[in-house]
C-alpha cells in the first residue's frame, strides 16, 4: 500500500511538472512569436519609409535639375532683349522675396538649445525646453527688425510657413525638427543683433529659463529656397 502511494505521489509530481513545463513553453513561444511579428512589422514600416524618402529625394534632385536648366534657358532667351531682361530680373527679385530662390548676405545666426538643468529639480520643467511659441516670437522679432530672409534648421520661412509644437519636436513646413535650433536671418547685422538686448526675449530665455542662446553676426549667410509647393486657396 505504501509503495502504491509513493508511486502515485511521484506520478502526480511528474504530471504537475510536465504540465507546468508545457505551459511555460507555450507562453514562451507566444511571446517569441509576438516579438518576431512586431519586429517584422517595424522593419517593414521602416523599409517603406526609407523607400518613400528615397523617392522624395530623387524627385527633389530632379526638380532642382529642371530649375537650373529652366533658368539657363530664360537667361539665353532674354540676354539680347532689354525688356525681357528687366522682366526676368523682376521675377528673380520676386522669387527671393517670397522664398523661391536661394539668397545670401549679411545678418545673424542664432543657436538655441534646451537647458541642461536636471528637470527633476524644477517645478515647471516645460520652461527648460524650447517651444513653438519661442521660435515664433523670435521669428516675429527678426521680421520687425528688418530681416529680409529667415531659415530654421535649413527650412526657409515664408508667408505660409507653419511652426507647430509636436511633443518634444517642432513641425516647421511639415518637417519634424528638434533642439538644437539654428535660426539664420539676413538683414542689417547691427539691428538684428539687438534681439539680444537686456530685457529682450533672447535674454529672457537665457536668464530666466536657462535656455542656451548664442547669437553671432556674419557677413556670409546662405539661406536656401523653400523646397515645398506654394498653394494659394483664395488668391485669384
Amino acid at each position: 500500500m505504501t509503495n502504491k502511494k509513493m508511486i502515485s505521489l511521484v506520478l502526480g509530481i511528474m504530471c504537475f511538472a510536465l504540465t507546468t513545463g508545457i505551459c511555460v513553453q507555450i507562453k514562451t513561444v507566444k511571446k517569441t512569436s509576438s516579438k518576431v511579428s512586431q519586429n517584422y512589422e517595424e522593419n517593414n514600416l521602416r523599409a517603406e519609409v526609407l523607400r518613400y524618402k528615397e523617392k522624395y529625394d530623387n524627385l527633389l534632385r530632379e526638380t532642382e535639375k529642371i530649375d537650373i536648366e529652366l533658368q539657363k534657358e530664360i537667361e539665353k532667351a532674354t540676354e539680347n532683349n532689354s525688356e525681357l531682361e528687366e522682366a526676368r530680373n523682376q521675377i528673380n527679385d520676386g522669387n527671393k522675396i517670397i522664398g523661391l530662390a536661394e539668397v545670401t548676405g549679411s545678418g545673424v545666426i542664432i543657436k538655441l538649445e534646451d537647458s541642461e538643468i536636471d528637470q527633476s529639480t524644477i517645478l515647471n520643467s516645460n520652461d527648460l525646453i524650447i517651444h513653438d511659441k519661442d521660435i515664433l516670437k523670435i521669428v516675429n522679432e527678426l521680421k520687425n527688425a528688418g530681416a529680409e530672409a529667415i531659415s530654421i534648421n535649413g527650412q526657409r520661412v515664408i508667408l505660409t510657413t507653419s511652426i507647430i509644437c509636436g511633443g518634444n519636436i517642432i513641425n516647421i513646413n511639415g518637417e519634424k525638427i528638434g533642439s538644437p535650433f539654428e535660426i539664420k536671418a539676413i538683414g542689417l547685422p547691427e539691428t538684428l543683433a539687438n534681439l539680444e538686448r537686456p530685457g529682450g526675449y533672447l535674454n529672457s530665455l537665457e536668464q530666466d529659463r536657462k535656455i542656451k542662446v548664442n547669437l553671432k553676426k556674419s557677413n556670409e549667410i546662405t539661406i536656401p529656397k523653400y523646397s515645398g509647393v506654394l498653394n494659394f486657396k483664395y488668391i485669384e
